[in-house]
C-alpha cells in the first residue's frame, strides 16, 4: 500500500486541528506523523509557542565567510546539474544550508525566490528547529535523516503555504554533518519521487567530496563538526576535476590560470608562480584562448589594431618571440603554435569562467569570477568584443534571475552603479524592510537629478 503524501487533505486536517489545540493549551495528543509531532515537542521546548519566532539574517560579509568556509561549495554544481536543473520549471527552489541550520545559497525560479524571502527563506537566514520549529531543513538536521514537511505541518503558520524535503549531507570519510540540502515549492515538493532525488543528489555530492578529500594533503583530509575544512583554509574558486583550485592551496594536477578581469593588469597563475603579463602581451594570450582554432597573422593584427592597415606584422611576430619566451618559462603547453597561431592547451581564463558559470545559471559563481571588465586599459577591437560578451551576458542574466542579494552585490561593481535598469530590477526584488532599499532608492534620485 502506498504511502500517503504529508500533503494529503487527510494529514493536513490533522495538522490545522494541531495547530488550533496549540492555540487553546491543549495537551500533545495531535494526530500528526511522528516525525512532525516529535519535531513539535522539541519546537515547543525551544520557543513554547510559533508566534515568537524571530528570523535572524546575516549580513552579506559573515555570509560570505560562511560561504567560503562551507566544504559544500565544492559540490555546487553537483546540486545544480541534479536538482536546480530539473526543477527549473516547477516553482521549486533549492536550498543549502549549513550545519546549524543557517541557509548559504538559495536558488531557483526569481518570483519563487521573492515569494519565499516573505517567509526570510533567503541565504543567510537561520531555519534551525530552535529558531523556526518545524521545517524540513531544521528538522533534517534534527533527525539526520530525510524529511518532507508539507504545509500546516510546519511549527510556523508563516510556512503554512509551502512545501519541503531537505536531506542532510555528511563526510563521505568521518560521517561528519556538513549541512543540508533542500527543495521548496507546492505540493510537488513532498512528492516521493522528491525524495528519492534529493537523496541520490546529495550521494552523487558526497561521492564528489571524497574525491576531493583524495587529492587533499593527509593533515586536511578531515572535516571539522563545524563543516568547515580542518584546518580551516580558504576555499579557491571551483574548479573541473585535476585544475588548479580543486580545494584551498591544494593543486593536485598544477593548471595555468589567465586572470583578465582584476582591473589593473592581467596575471598569469600556475602553482606558486605568477607573472605580469603586458597590455599587448595579456591581448595576445587572451584572443589566442578565446579562439582555440587558431588565428591567422592577418585576424591577429585585425583584432589587435583599431588601424590594421598601418599595423607592423613584424611588430607582431616580435611580440609574439617575447611571449613565447616567457610562457615557455611558466608552462611549456602554453607556448603559442604557428600556422595559424594557436595554443595547444587553452589556460582558464576568469572571463571564461563567468560565462560558463552564467550557463549552468550559477550567478554566484559568475560574481565571484568577475572581478570588473576585460582587460579594461586595450583598446584592441578583438578584446573589446570580449569584454563587452562578458559583461553583457552577465548584466542580461543578473536582469533575468538575479536575486536581491546577487544585484546588491553587482552593483558594488563601478560600472554598475549607475546602471538604472539594475538598480530598477533590484528594487522591485528587495524585500521591503530591507536595508539596501534605501541606498538604491538613493542612487536613482541622484541619477534621475542628473538628467
Amino acid at each position: 500500500m502506498p504511502l500517503k503524501s504529508p500533503a494529503s487533505l487527510s494529514l493536513q486536517r490533522r495538522a490545522l486541528a494541531a495547530h488550533e489545540s496549540l492555540d487553546i493549551g491543549g495537551e500533545a495528543t495531535w494526530q500528526l506523523r511522528d516525525v512532525v509531532r516529535e519535531s513539535w515537542l522539541r519546537s515547543l521546548e525551544y520557543k513554547g509557542a510559533a508566534e515568537s519566532n524571530e528570523h535572524t539574517v546575516l549580513s552579506d560579509e559573515a555570509l560570505r565567510d560562511l560561504r567560503t568556509a562551507s566544504p559544500l561549495r565544492l559540490v555546487l554544481p553537483v546540486f545544480d546539474r541534479l536538482l536546480l536543473e530539473p526543477t527549473r520549471d516547477t516553482q521549486m527552489i533549492l536550498a543549502i544550508g549549513d550545519p546549524t541550520g543557517r541557509l548559504l545559497w538559495v536558488k531557483g525560479d526569481r518570483q519563487v525566490l521573492r515569494q519565499a524571502e516573505a517567509m526570510a527563506f533567503v541565504p543567510g537566514a537561520d531555519w534551525s528547529e530552535r529558531t523556526v520549529g518545524t521545517s524540513a531543513p531544521g528538522t533534517a538536521l534534527a533527525t539526520g535523516g530525510g524529511v518532507q514537511v508539507a504545509g500546516a505541518e510546519h511549527f510556523d503558520p508563516i510556512a503554512h503555504r509551502w512545501s519541503c524535503t531537505a536531506v542532510p549531507i555528511h563526510c563521505p570519510d568521518t560521517g561528519e554533518l556538513l549541512g543540508v540540502v533542500d527543495i521548496t515549492g507546492g505540493e510537488d515538493a513532498v512528492a516521493a519521487h522528491s525524495l528519492a532525488l534529493l537523496k541520490a543528489a546529495v550521494a552523487a555530492a558526497e561521492s564528489e567530496l571524497r574525491w576531493h578529500q583524495a587529492q587533499m594533503e593527509p593533515a586536511l583530509k578531515s572535516f571539522s563538526v563545524s563543516g568547515r575544512l580542518a584546518p580551516a583554509i580558504p576555499l579557491a574558486p571551483l574548479a573541473p576535476r585535476g585544475t588548479l583550485g580543486v580545494v584551498g592551496i591544494v593543486e593536485p594536477v598544477v593548471e595555468s590560470t589567465l586572470l583578465l578581469t582584476n582591473g589593473t593588469g592581467a596575471q598569469l597563475r600556475r602553482g606558486d608562480t605568477c607573472v605580469e603579463l603586458s597590455t599587448r602581451h595579456a591581448e595576445l594570450l587572451a584572443l589566442l584562448s578565446w579562439h582555440p582554432r587558431g588565428l591567422s597573422g592577418e585576424e591577429l593584427v585585425e583584432l589587435l589594431h583599431i588601424n590594421p592597415d598601418a599595423a607592423d606584422v613584424g611588430t607582431l611576430r616580435a611580440e609574439l618571440v617575447r611571449l613565447r619566451k616567457i610562457l615557455g618559462d611558466i608552462d611549456q603547453a602554453l607556448v603559442p603554435r604557428s600556422r595559424p597561431y594557436r595554443l595547444e592547451k587553452t589556460p582558464r581564463s576568469d572571463a571564461r569562467m563567468v560565462l560558463k558559470a552564467i550557463e549552468r545559471g550559477d550567478l554566484d559563481m559568475a560574481l565571484e569570477h568577475y572581478a570588473g571588465p576585460v582587460l579594461p586599459r586595450s583598446m584592441a577591437p578583438g578584446i573589446e568584443t570580449i569584454r563587452d560578451e562578458v559583461f553583457a551576458a552577465l548584466r542580461q542574466a543578473m536582469l533575468q534571475d538575479g536575486s536581491a542579494e546577487q544585484l546588491m552585490r553587482f552593483l558594488e561593481l563601478p560600472e554598475v552603479q549607475d546602471d538604472e535598469e539594475v538598480l530598477g530590477t533590484a528594487l522591485q526584488v528587495l524585500p521591503a524592510r530591507s536595508p539596501h532599499r534605501a541606498l538604491v532608492v538613493a542612487a536613482l534620485e541622484r541619477l534621475e537629478a542628473g538628467n
